[in-house]
């Protein structure tokens, strides 16, 4: 081709380039949260991960860089190499490929490579403690280092290993990482809980939600349960039911693989059954947007965690946090708000789907992520409450031994756990294509897993066991005697080919703060939960809880009242799982300013009526019960232009009713799956996210209503006819309620909220019903009309054949 043929006029190559451009720093700064360039000019949110402190000096405002390193003659050095390369005439016309996302055999070195997957995988199928020992070979003695731990060993003063403790000590340390049914098939999802539950280690659900059948055990005691429930910023399928079947509830607030950007499941991977576990709808895409909907601050992730410690008393709770500069301050703050364990993600790890800019360049090394954040808990006397857990490409026992004496008690594995299971990282994870039937939904691929879970239990057993051989190596017996004694590490000494290596600084890194402070935990958190009002409310309500019989209790309450309704929501979600009691069962009123989350996590047969205000988080998680708010009875103010509730309500409720007699604030119903509710005016972000439920709104609304809403249906009264301008359109349409059925359905659910609360505005409503439905607004997202359309044409077909058939 000639080079006129291949030549663009100016203003379009100038065109492409700059939308090329902006598209990725659009990317980069929905990522990190920024809107405009000006707000955040020389506010040096980055990180400077092997710069030397005179070229951050010099060159990038003075940024921290922990672990020092190049300097400007390195780089010079490294662009003049590279551009000789580049115009070398042996090239001949093609560029060497580096492989820095897929694996290239002459390219940069990958920690997973054929030889060390193909090693692992035999090891583990045959049962060969001695071809796993090839293995971690492998891995520990590479040429070149990849990951930080690299340059770094332990000192050694040998002790017999009868001494050491036992393998399943060690085995309880062990948990694998948050990956969601749905995002790997369910052989798989299955296989690492059923391995996990037999070692006493924990799997994790991640943010897909768990399928009910698998809570109880199977008739041979093989249990598929995981022990750890994942409650992201997605809450899907996080019902009361599935919280209490929790041994550990995880908080993602960040994840190593893609700090500051939510995971997304493409449409072609939802089919009926993670559907149903996610509480959406087949063929639909699920968004997982970063977690600021409902954590706004360190309070409000206080109150999460209080909300769950109340619904789950005997679970742990812990927060999932990223690798990055200053998590050791956050984790601070989440010691304070009373988590019990906190997780530090490396960016090493993650999942195949991340994209490759959140994979090469977000996040930081767990080392020096775990380093800061065990520095800061020690020095301001909190370690000791909590648990830290690291994770970030763990494979053998040299990592673990090695993050154990950076602070490490507990361990996380995802990558090697599925490499063990039949993983062979084809990175096609989102594409729904996974060779070996590990990360797919497709029925005909998934027939080609072989992972069995005795290969998991082979793999922890012997890392275990590793683990035992280093610690009679190191001269202790137990793993706690190492926890956060960097004072044994010492750098590798050795014929390192790269001079660069040599400017690594692990000064800082390996400090350890000299006070009489713990360094691992010893202490559990006291999360106040024990005289809490749900306590007497349970005591009072015993006979609609054992014997289902009608009980109607009254109260009076406080801002200071926090959750009510999530500890005995959880009681009768032990007992009777998700279909809760019979309607009516447990009716109970309350006066006065309700708290925080009133109503969280509410079961079917329990109805809260509040005659007064609430605060924010009202009906958190519904998972079936009814809540109405009203006004004082005696009261004098018009209801429908007054706020009576607060930020937040409804925030991912799977089930159930809310009728609200005035207006609340901001985030009304986002993340709602399944819940119904009605309104008298909403702040901005109203049914944001939204995958399934009814919502009315009998009066204004904020900006930006129905952002990435995909499911469900909305109703707004459009008394002044903007709100076109007020709803974002990019996913939904809008329309005048013509169809017989839904003039039905909101004359119904207006009718209801008038019931319940005794709403003037509804009352005037249904008075002049023909009038005032002709002034409504339905906002359905376009996905899921589609969705509905195929439905209703499948059943119209299938009338239509079975009446051919009669014929």
């Amino acid at each position: 081709m000639k080079e006129k043929e291949i030549q663009l006029d100016y203003a379009t190559a100038e065109k492409n380039y700059i939308k090329s451009i902006c598209k990725g720093l659009f990317k980069i700064m929905s990522k990190m949260g920024i809107s405009t360039i000006r707000s955040y000019r020389g506010a040096k949110i980055f990180e400077a991960v092997g710069l030397s402190e005179e070229l951050s000096k010099a060159y990038f405002g003075g940024i921290g860089s922990p672990i020092s390193g190049i300097r400007l003659e390195e780089i010079a050095r490294d662009a003049i190499t590279f551009h000789d390369e580049g115009f070398a005439e042996e090239v001949g016309g093609m560029l060497h490929h580096n492989g820095l996302y897929a694996y290239r055999k002459d390219g940069e070195e990958h920690a997973w490579n054929p030889e060390t997957i193909s090693t692992l995988q035999l090891a583990t199928r045959l049962g060969s403690y001695k071809k796993f020992k090839e293995y971690t070979h492998l891995v520990d003695e590479k040429e070149k280092p990849i990951f930080l731990r690299d340059f770094l060993s332990f000192r050694r003063n040998p002790i017999s290993i009868d001494q050491v403790e036992p393998v399943e000590n060690i085995l309880r340390r062990f948990v694998t990482g948050a990956m969601s049914y749905g995002s790997i098939s369910k052989e798989a999802h299955e296989a690492m809980a059923i391995a996990m539950n037999r070692i006493h280690g924990r799997s994790n659900t991640g943010e897909g939600g768990e399928d009910a059948s698998r809570f109880e055990p199977l008739p041979d005691g093989t249990s598929l349960r995981s022990a750890i429930k994942q409650v992201a910023s997605g809450r899907f399928g996080v019902t009361a039911e599935y919280l209490v079947n929790a041994d550990e509830i995880q908080i993602k607030v960040a994840q190593g693989a893609k700090p500051g950007e939510g995971g997304q499941l493409p449409g072609f991977k939802v089919n009926d059954v993670i559907a149903k576990t996610r509480h959406s709808i087949p063929g639909i895409s699920l968004i997982s947007p970063p977690p600021h909907h409902d954590i706004y601050s360190i309070e409000d992730l206080a109150q999460l965690i209080f909300d769950l410690k109340n619904v789950n008393p005997k679970a742990k709770i812990s927060v999932k946090l990223v690798a990055e500069s200053g998590v050791g301050t956050i984790a601070a703050g989440v010691a304070k708000a009373k988590a019990d364990l906190i997780v530090i993600s490396g960016a090493e790890g993650g999942t195949g789907a991340s994209p490759a800019s959140s994979i090469r360049y977000a996040g930081i090394s767990p080392e020096i992520g775990l380093s800061e954040t065990q520095q800061t808990l020690v020095l301001n006397g909190l370690r000791g409450q909590v648990v830290l857990q690291a994770d970030g490409q763990l494979k053998t026992g040299r990592d673990i031994i090695l993050m154990a004496l950076i602070g490490a008690e507990e361990f996380g594995f995802a990558t090697s756990a599925l490499i063990v299971l039949g993983c062979v990282m084809m990175r096609k994870c989102h594409q729904n294509t996974c060779p070996v039937g590990v990360a797919t939904q497709n029925e005909e691929l998934r027939k080609r897993f072989h992972g069995h879970s005795e290969y998991l239990v082979n793999f922890f057993t012997y890392l275990a066991q590793e683990v035992r051989e280093h610690l009679a190596e190191m001269g202790f017996t137990q793993m706690n005697d190492i926890i956060g004694r960097t004072d044994l590490i010492e750098r590798k000494t050795g014929n390192d080919p790269n001079p660069k290596h040599e400017l690594v600084d692990f000064t800082r890194l390996l400090a350890r703060i000299d006070n009489s402070a713990a360094i691992r935990h010893v202490i559990d958190q006291d999360h106040g939960i024990s005289s809490v009002k749900d306590v007497t409310i349970i005591d009072a309500a015993q006979d609609a809880i054992e014997h289902e019989k009608e009980v109607s209790l009254e109260y009076t309450i406080a801002n200071t009242d926090r959750a009510i309704g999530a500890m005995l929501s959880g009681v009768i979600a032990k007992k009777y799982g998700e279909k809760g009691l019979p309607e009516h069962t447990l009716n109970i009123k309350f006066k006065g300013s309700a708290g925080q989350s009133f109503g969280a996590f509410l079961v079917p047969g329990v109805n809260f009526k509040l005659e007064g205000e609430a605060n924010d988080y009202l009906g958190k998680g519904l998972s079936g019960g009814r809540i109405a708010v009203l006004p004082p009875i005696r009261s004098n103010f018009d209801a429908e232009n007054n706020t009576i509730a607060g930020n937040t309500l409804l925030y991912g409720a799977t089930s159930g009713e809310v009728y609200i007699n005035g207006c609340v604030g901001e985030r009304f119903a986002v993340r709602n799956s399944g819940a119904t509710a009605v309104v008298e005016g909403v702040g901005d972000h109203c049914c944001e996210y939204m995958t399934g439920g009814r919502v009315v709104i009998l009066g204004k609304t904020g900006r930006n209503f129905a952002a990435g809403m995909s499911g469900g249906v909305a109703y707004v009264w459009n008394k002044d006819g903007n709100f076109d301008y007020f709803c974002n359109m990019e996913m939904v349409e809008l329309s005048l309620i013509e169809e017989a059925s839904y003039r039905k359905e909101l004359h119904e659910l207006v009718r209801q909220h008038y019931l319940y609360t005794g709403s003037k505005l509804a009352r005037t409503m249904l008075d002049d019903w023909n009038h005032y439905v002709d002034q409504f607004i339905q906002i359905v997202p376009i996905e899921y009309k589609k969705v509905l359309q195929e439905e209703q044409m499948k059943k119209l077909q299938q009338k239509i054949a079975d009446m051919q058939r009669d014929y």
